[in-house]
């Protein structure tokens, strides 16, 4: 799960490629993140920790593989140079260093990949541990968006106030099953498939027409779901896109392990940016930066509470306060840190 880093002297002009936009596509199209010709794609080519610092939780498979995870993950403003990165988000990962398999979806502060300092939903994901293949949002081939609003790389329209009840969206990233029987479950009552409307291209499925047109089906009466291995990302209930599983070797076998947190990487002076809110975390919701209702999926496809999770916190900078299981909560922690001088 490590990052790219970077050269001082790099400059990237992306303010113009990622404006924020309100508007849906037409039907039958879908949001596509342009990327201008002249600018290289950010592939990862680092292999070591350097400059690296995380406050997370992990969660390891013992015997058997996860098939999927979520969290409410709290919104926050920060404020960046070029050359440094704040990130709140999820892992799941499987394979050696190598090869390493890795999906990443949650929000980041990047003025390196966005041209400015604005907190906005990033994807990421690589096949090969960083070397050849994967990036970020949409700036190769791999992660196929087939929502027609244009969220991925998107400006989050609200964010926590310090002191107030904190503002958090919910990414879920689940690896689909082969098939879904509709004749032996109601329609949409699948998590999977529950609240959104499925483009009719990735089903295989007879359907009646008064039901809705032919591009968007708003039940299903009889026939079946395909799915073929793929992960699919939700965020807040709306389906936004899937890698197709061609893309990995290992993660077409589920996760061994998910990690939720936060990541920074240091800019060429030695300081790291602030993560979560810029604030160590306190008993105070309102005043610390969370991961809320933290869950898994099972090998069983079943939603699970992360009851048993590992802290990673690396440098002095960076807190985690592992917090009591509530009903309004779930299973929750929080973390975050000012930054600073935090060692390599």
């Amino acid at each position: 799960m490590f990052q790219e880093k970077f050269i001082s002297n790099e400059s990237f002009d992306r303010k113009n490629k990622y404006k924020t936009n309100d508007q849906s596509c037409p039907k039958g199209t879908v949001a596509i993140l342009r990327q201008r010709s002249e600018t290289e794609s950010l592939h990862l080519d680092t292999v070591d920790q350097f400059g690296h610092h995380f406050a997370a939780m992990d969660a390891f498979a013992d015997e058997s593989i996860y098939r999927g995870a979520q969290a409410d993950i709290s919104i926050h403003n920060l404020t960046l140079q070029n050359n440094k990165y704040s990130k709140s988000q999820i892992w799941l990962e499987n394979g050696p260093p190598g090869e390493l398999n890795s999906i990443q979806v949650g929000w980041a502060v990047h003025p390196r990949v966005y041209g400015d300092s604005a907190t906005r939903l990033t994807i990421y994901w690589t096949g090969d541990g960083y070397k050849k293949t994967g990036c970020y949002n949409t700036e190769c081939p791999g992660f196929i968006i087939i929502t027609r609003k244009p969220s991925i790389g998107s400006i989050f329209k609200q964010s926590s106030v310090y002191g107030d009840k904190p503002v958090t969206f919910t990414p879920q990233v689940v690896q689909e099953f082969d098939y879904v029987d509709i004749y032996k479950q109601p329609a949409f009552q699948h998590p999977l498939l529950k609240h959104h409307k499925i483009p009719f291209a990735a089903m295989d499925a007879f359907a009646d027409e008064k039901n809705g047109p032919p591009g968007e089906l708003n039940s299903i009466q009889v026939g079946w779901a395909g799915f073929f291995g793929n992960w699919a990302l939700t965020v807040d209930d709306e389906i936004i896109g899937y890698w197709p599983g061609e893309l990995f070797t290992h993660l077409n076998k589920g996760a061994s392990r998910v990690r939720f947190g936060g990541n920074t990487f240091i800019s060429p002076d030695g300081i790291s940016p602030p993560m979560g809110n810029g604030h160590d975390p306190i008993y105070d919701y309102e005043r610390s930066s969370s991961f809320l209702h933290v869950k898994l999926t099972n090998d069983k496809y079943q939603s699970i509470e992360a009851e048993t999770l590992m802290g990673v916190a690396d440098s002095k900078c960076f807190k985690l306060m592992n917090r009591d299981y509530t009903n309004e909560t779930g299973k929750s922690f929080s973390f975050g840190g000012r930054g600073g001088r935090c060692g390599f």
